[in-house]
């Protein structure tokens, strides 16, 4: 059959079904476009561990089984109470009363999807906690979400995973009635794809060669007036920052006066009153004086001290991301190179025609490809051995992404709380998420002393406060009202605020599995009274 001729129907669809997306790539097909591939292997790796089969803990674990986790463990030997059936969708309403909750839950989660392992363990934390090999088998999860656990209890969990550097995150979550908090503790976490809203650098004031020769090789007056109106605006730039540059002994403009006269500049360019791309050229001028070779974000990254040395494992656990982080302040300062970071293909819309912005983008995307060529080199002969070991897409995603890098030091569950002179001026700066962190960690302190929650009272909880803040601070109102819910309802477990903490624990959790987005750094406190969520800490 000739190649121009129709296919047969059952050649036709044959082709047309082997060309469809497998059953996983449709399950996953959304969050693949936040995340894409290198996210999914990482959630599909990953083991959590979530202590207590609260109605808040399932519903944290429902938003990770739904993406695709690979295992996930209970840890829990409590029996389902009429209490638990009531407000914990997992359960099998009076079905399950009497019978081990992790063990009735896990089977209603795996429902959800077919390819997450789950398993109930009836245990106690306590006891898991207290034998070596219950310790081994807990920094064997990917991390730890912990809800509503007594204090001394977290602080053992807390301490054995501080202690380990190398050992997974935890997450503290604690909630009352309509209030909640939780905590993040990890020693180092960092990002290379943390996906920021920011533009990179255009390069306008260092252009690589090709763009340069594009923007002196315009000849504007005697251009044609469709092609005229329809210049992106980076060779505009280009081309009259090339200009000034000539006319003022190579310097940019730099007094608001030399700005104005700039931008006048660009306008006298115009052969019609409604050439857009220039008024777009005019518009996006800032460029010019305020875009440095190096932001300062990334600048602080160069000059990041190094961990103390009891937390060296954490930093072997990004050893690749730091050898990385030590090219790339190399390649900013090779004088070879071009002074900044490596140029990244993305480009922004702006005002042009199809054959311009596809000649620019290629011209950005061929010179990207160079730039990243010299940092593996760079890479190569500076970390050899790193390089070696180095995930190919690992490095160019690094690069990719090299304008928006982070790196985040995080603290240990608790820490905040010792330090007197930090939590008394968050009562100042923050003072509604302050409130309501320490009328929830005077709830935690009381009921470790006497776990009976009929004592806790709004006297009792002022009480505690007072003792963690000092005698003579002045409390603001906002305490009044936090330590009124607390006290109406402290062990009260609520559907819609569990609900609402698992969507939000399990988005920070994934951040941390996936290594990308930006997870949160401190208390994240929640008020379901008014409607506010905000971090302290």
């Amino acid at each position: 059959m000739a190649a121009t001729e129709s296919q047969d129907i059952e050649t036709a669809t044959t082709t047309l079904a082997s060309a469809q997306p497998d059953d996983k790539t449709r399950r996953y097909d959304r969050q693949l476009r936040i995340w894409a591939a290198s996210g999914q292997a990482a959630l599909e790796s990953a083991r959590i561990l979530l202590v207590s089969s609260s109605a808040t803990s399932t519903s944290i674990l429902k938003n990770l089984v739904l993406p695709g986790i690979g295992h996930f463990s209970i840890l829990d030997a409590a029996i389902t109470t009429p209490a638990d059936a009531g407000n914990n969708f997992f359960l099998n309403a009076r079905e399950s009363i009497g019978k081990p909750r992790a063990q009735e839950a896990v089977p209603l989660l795996r429902e959800l999807n077919e390819s997450v392992e789950g398993k109930a363990v009836l245990n106690d934390i306590k006891e898991t906690l207290a034998t070596e090999e219950g310790r081994e088998w807990i920094s064997t999860f990917s991390i730890i979400i912990a809800h509503n656990l007594d204090k001394p209890t977290l602080e053992e969990l807390s301490t054995l995973l501080w202690t380990n550097p190398a050992g997974p995150p935890l997450i503290a979550v604690r909630s009352a009635g309509f209030l909640a908090e939780f905590h993040i503790q990890y020693h180092e976490h960092c990002v290379s794809q943390s996906h920021s809203e920011t533009a990179p650098s255009l390069r306008i004031t260092r252009p690589f060669p090709a763009l340069l020769e594009w923007a002196r090789g315009l000849d504007l007056k005697n251009m044609d007036p469709t092609t005229h109106g329809h210049l992106p605006f980076v060779v505009i730039l280009v081309r009259q920052v090339d200009e000034w540059r000539k006319s003022h002994d190579g310097n940019l403009p730099k007094t608001a006066a030399e700005k104005k006269e700039f931008k006048k500049g660009i306008l006298d360019l115009k052969v019609k009153i409604d050439e857009e791309n220039f008024d777009e050229a005019e518009a996006q001028a800032w460029r010019v004086w305020s875009e440095p070779a190096v932001s300062s974000d990334i600048q602080a990254l160069f000059s990041l001290s190094a961990l103390p040395s009891t937390s060296n494992a954490a930093h072997q656990r990004h050893s690749t991301f730091h050898a990385l982080l030590d090219t790339l302040a190399a390649f900013t300062k090779d004088p070879s190179g071009p002074g900044t970071l490596p140029l990244t293909s993305t480009l922004p819309d702006m005002k042009s025609d199809t054959e311009s912005y596809v000649r620019l983008q290629n011209l950005y995307r061929q010179w990207s490809e160079v730039e990243k060529d010299k940092f593996k080199a760079l890479f190569k002969a500076k970390h050899p051995e790193a390089a070696e070991t180095a995930n190919p897409e690992e490095v160019d995603t690094f690069v990719k992404n090299s304008h928006h890098l982070r790196v985040l030091r995080g603290k240990r569950w608790g820490t905040f709380d010792t330090d007197r002179e930090s939590v008394v001026n968050s009562l100042s700066a923050t003072p509604r998420e302050a409130a309501t962190h320490l009328a929830l960690t005077a709830l935690t302190n009381l009921l470790s002393r006497n776990s009976d929650a009929s004592n806790i009272t709004e006297e009792a909880l002022k009480g505690e406060i007072i003792s963690i803040v000092g005698t003579g601070v002045e409390l603001p109102d906002e305490v009044d009202a936090a330590v009124g819910e607390v006290a109406r309802a402290p062990t009260a477990d609520l559907p819609n605020m569990a609900a609402f903490l698992g969507g939000l624990v399990a988005q920070e959790a994934i951040k941390m599995i996936t290594e990308q987005y930006v997870p949160l750094n401190g208390y994240c406190v929640v008020d379901l009274v008014d409607s506010w969520t905000g971090v302290v800490g």
